[in-house]
C-alpha cells in the first residue's frame, strides 16, 4: 500500500512511518496541506493520513480541496479535538475515518488497512468543464472527445483550472501549484499559458482558456457573442 502520511510533527512522522513500513506499506510525507495537495497532483495513494491541526492549509481545508478535485482516495483524520462537532465536521469535508491521539498503533495500522480494502465511494475519477474531461487516474485529458496530448506540468495546470473553473486562478495559485515555493520568471508562466491555449483552443471551434489582465487565467465555456 501506498500511503500519504501529512503531519507538522517531523518526529510524529518518522514514528508513525515506522511502524507503517514494518507492515510492508510505502509512505510519502509532507508537513502542511499545500504540500499534500502538491504531492497529490502527480502521486496516487491507497490511503491518505492527515493531521487537522497544520500550518499554511489545514487537514479539514486539505480534505476538502482534494475532494473538490474530484479525488476520492480514503482519507483517515487524526487530531486531539475528540469533540463530536470535530467529528461532524471532519465526516462533512469527506473524511472517511477518525481516529483521536493519542491512539496506539495497532489501531492506526488496523484503520488504515481498513479504509485501503475499501471501494472508492466514487468511482468516477474524472472531472469536467464544458468540452473538457481530465482523467485523474491514468492522466488524459481531452475536449469534445479528442485527445489532448499534455506535459505533467500542463496536466496540473489544466487540472487547476478545471477546479477554480468559471472563477479566476489567480497568479499565486498557479505557482505555487506548478513550483510551490519557487517560481521562474512571470515569462516562463507565460509560454506555459501559450503552449496550454493552442492545445486546448487553437484546434477547436471557441476557446475556452481566457486571460485576465492583471490577476490570472480562466476557463469559460460559452462562444463568443453567447449570452453568459
Amino acid at each position: 500500500m501506498h500511503i500519504l502520511l501529512t503531519d507538522d510533527d517531523p518526529d510524529i512522522l518518522s514514528t508513525i512511518a515506522d511502524h507503517l513500513e514494518l507492515h510492508n506499506m510505502t509512505v510519502d510525507f509532507a508537513y502542511n496541506g499545500e504540500q499534500a495537495l502538491f504531492l497529490l497532483t502527480d502521486n496516487h495513494y491507497d490511503v491518505i493520513v492527515l493531521d487537522i491541526m497544520m500550518p499554511k492549509l489545514d487537514g479539514l481545508l486539505t480534505c476538502e480541496a482534494l475532494r473538490n478535485q474530484g479525488n476520492t482516495t480514503p482519507v483517515l483524520m487524526l487530531t486531539a479535538r475528540d469533540t463530536l462537532d470535530d467529528k461532524v465536521t471532519g465526516f462533512q469535508q469527506g473524511a472517511d475515518d477518525y481516529l483521536v491521539k493519542p491512539f496506539a498503533m495497532r489501531e492506526l495500522i488496523c484503520r488504515i488497512e481498513a479504509l485501503g480494502q475499501r471501494i472508492s465511494r466514487n468511482k468516477a475519477r474524472t472531472i469536467h468543464f464544458g468540452e473538457l474531461e481530465l482523467d485523474l487516474e491514468q492522466k488524459n485529458a481531452c475536449r469534445a472527445g479528442q485527445q489532448l496530448h499534455l506535459n505533467p506540468l500542463q496536466f496540473r495546470l489544466l487540472k487547476l483550472l478545471i477546479t477554480q473553473a468559471p472563477k479566476i486562478a489567480n497568479r499565486e495559485q498557479i505557482e505555487q501549484t506548478l513550483w510551490q515555493d519557487n517560481p521562474p520568471d512571470s515569462d516562463a508562466l507565460r509560454s506555459h499559458f501559450y503552449q496550454l491555449r493552442n492545445i486546448i483552443d487553437k484546434p477547436f471551434t471557441y476557446p475556452m482558456l481566457e486571460t485576465i489582465r492583471g490577476v490570472g487565467y480562466r476557463l469559460t465555456d460559452h462562444q463568443a457573442g453567447d449570452a453568459s
